[in-house]
């Protein structure tokens, strides 16, 4: 990874922001991904993401965190947080605004535990694929404490692949049509394509089961979206 993500954010925050993020799917066209968005105070937030941190407790792990926003608020709250993510550029802007734990790191090296972890921004989005869902979800199993959550959202996108006449032009042949080749650019340089999954809430919960967690629907959005809440 050339970490465009990361290097887009640092500008941001050294004040050398001039353009934003471009991301593409393979079903879906160029869209620019607004940097300041990235960088968004509570009330900015998606109802959603602000349920979760409402509903957030304990020690937390702050998955993804890219530019720190979540764990930031969690911090003023007065919550112990941990803030990883594989972008170095991401870390970087985090300690820069003032998170005072925050890691490099992939969830799957993550080793220790957590009473609430936090997955945002279409959570699922990590697990890449449909075939790798049970191995994400046995690993967060694995790092949460007795009595503890994991707060995750996602969408049901479906809907991307109606047509006019309401019906679906989806092959029935392929993989599950929540899995995407995601595509990110920024500055004219093209960064490596990844697999990026959006879950439906019947989907996730038939996974949960597998592995012995609750799966709960907390909250759904404006647009098939919704948060749930994993538990033991």
């Amino acid at each position: 990874m050339k970490d465009l993500f990361g290097k887009a954010l640092l500008d941001y925050q050294n004040g050398n922001y001039t353009e934003d993020i471009i991301t593409s799917t393979n079903i879906s066209d160029a869209d620019e991904l607004p940097i300041p968005y990235l960088f968004r105070s509570f009330s900015e937030m998606p109802k959603l993401e602000q349920k979760a941190l409402q509903l957030s407790k304990g020690k937390v792990l702050d998955v993804g965190s890219g530019a720190g926003s979540h764990s930031l608020y969690l911090q003023e709250k007065n919550i112990a947080v941990q803030a990883i993510d594989i972008s170095k550029g991401a870390i970087e802007v985090c300690k820069k605004r003032g998170v005072i734990k925050a890691e490099v790191k992939d969830l799957l090296k993550e080793t220790e535990t957590f009473d609430t972890i936090l997955l945002l921004m279409n959570g699922t989005g990590i697990f890449q694929e449909l075939n790798h869902v049970v191995t994400y979800l046995k690993h967060l199993k694995s790092i949460l404490n007795s009595g503890g959550q994991i707060l995750i959202d996602s969408s049901d996108i479906k809907y991307m692949y109606e047509d006019e006449d309401g019906g679906f032009w989806m092959d029935t042949t392929a993989n599950y049509y929540g899995e995407l080749d995601y595509f990110l650019s920024y500055k004219g340089e093209d960064e490596k394509p990844m697999k990026w999954l959006y879950l439906d809430f019947n989907t996730l919960l038939t996974a949960c089961t597998s592995v012995g967690l609750k799966c709960e629907l907390i909250t759904e959005g404006d647009h098939f979206d919704y948060l749930a809440k994993l538990s033991l």
